[in-house]
């Protein structure tokens, strides 16, 4: 008789299917057609209806299963009334089959915190770069990102009127991640991927101090990870305070699980237990290979100036 799988294996298997009613949502507000755009601190913070949405959905199919979790999300909800059709009871019963690992094996509910960006690039949404976003819920235990889920609603989206849409990559440490790829850049090549509408003089003059090759600008936390763990990028550079902590929880876990590293500007890891700061102030930098090249070639203005 096989002991019920551990609590860690059951939130992951929940979170997958979770993140896919989530990304149902999105494509449903997009074909709908209308988005109900409002600005939170200015044209470049954006909420949809489809991040209202979205995020009622996660939180509340995940607090009413896992009831001692902590979960934090982006957008700042009233209780809003939550109808049931927003409610996601399903799992991914592959998830469950595989073996925790041992370190994680013990974790209480209450030692739990999921951080929740429901539609991380809103701004490229509004703007049809569909790609570009993601939905992601990273799980952090004792202060660190060890799981996470990011789904590509629009995954294939250009593949024609047949294709299926999204996907979903998840990820935990010491088990690995999976729905992808696994793909290093090209060797010797320096490709950064950077903010596509959040540049300013730092963001620029840290990338040219990279002296990189090519420099691709996407919107998205979640999308800049999958662009290096498809190989199409070797450094996600960030030299600026606006990434948050439900940006990098879940693609930190994934980056982590396939031997990547993730740090802000100066090499600090990042902190995730519920009463830490939101803002990541100090910036991101994140590789899959390779990441103290990257690391000693960031200029000391940079990192003057941006203080964790």
């Amino acid at each position: 008789n096989m002991a019920s799988p551990a609590l860690l294996m059951r939130v992951v298997a929940s979170a997958y299917s979770v993140a896919e009613k989530a990304a149902a949502i999105v494509r449903n507000v997009m074909a709908a057609g209308d988005l109900g755009i409002v600005e939170k601190t200015g044209a470049n913070d954006l909420q949809t209806k489809a991040d209202r949405l979205a995020q009622m959905s996660i939180c509340a199919s995940l607090a009413r299963k896992f009831p001692k979790v902590t979960i934090i999300g982006e957008e700042d909800l009233s209780n809003n009334e939550i109808t049931e059709e927003l409610i996601e009871d399903g799992h991914c019963e592959e998830i469950l089959k595989k073996a925790c690992p041992a370190q994680y094996s013990g974790i209480k509910e209450e030692e739990l915190v999921i951080w929740v960006d429901p539609l991380d690039g809103t701004k490229e949404y509004t703007e049809g770069l569909l790609d570009h976003v993601t939905v992601l819920i990273g799980i952090a235990y004792g202060g660190k990102a060890i799981a996470g889920v990011i789904n590509q609603p629009y995954y294939n989206y250009e593949a024609g009127a047949d294709a299926v849409l999204g996907r979903t990559i998840w990820g935990v440490l010491g088990i690995g991640a999976f729905g992808f790829q696994l793909t290093e850049a090209p060797a010797g090549k320096h490709i950064i991927v950077t903010t596509r509408s959040h540049s300013n003089t730092l963001v620029n003059d840290c990338i040219s101090a990279l002296n990189p090759d090519t420099v691709i600008r996407v919107g998205g936390a979640g999308n800049k990870i999958i662009q290096l763990i498809e190989g199409k990028a070797s450094a996600y550079v960030f030299a600026s305070p606006g990434c948050k902590k439900w940006d990098t929880c879940a693609p930190e876990a994934i980056l982590h699980a396939v031997g990547g590293k993730i740090t802000d500007i100066h090499g600090n890891s990042f902190q995730y237990n519920k009463e830490v700061k939101h803002m990541n102030s100090a910036g991101v930098l994140a590789t899959l290979r390779n990441y103290d090249y990257y690391a000693s070639r960031i200029p000391n203005n940079v990192k003057q100036s941006l203080v964790p």
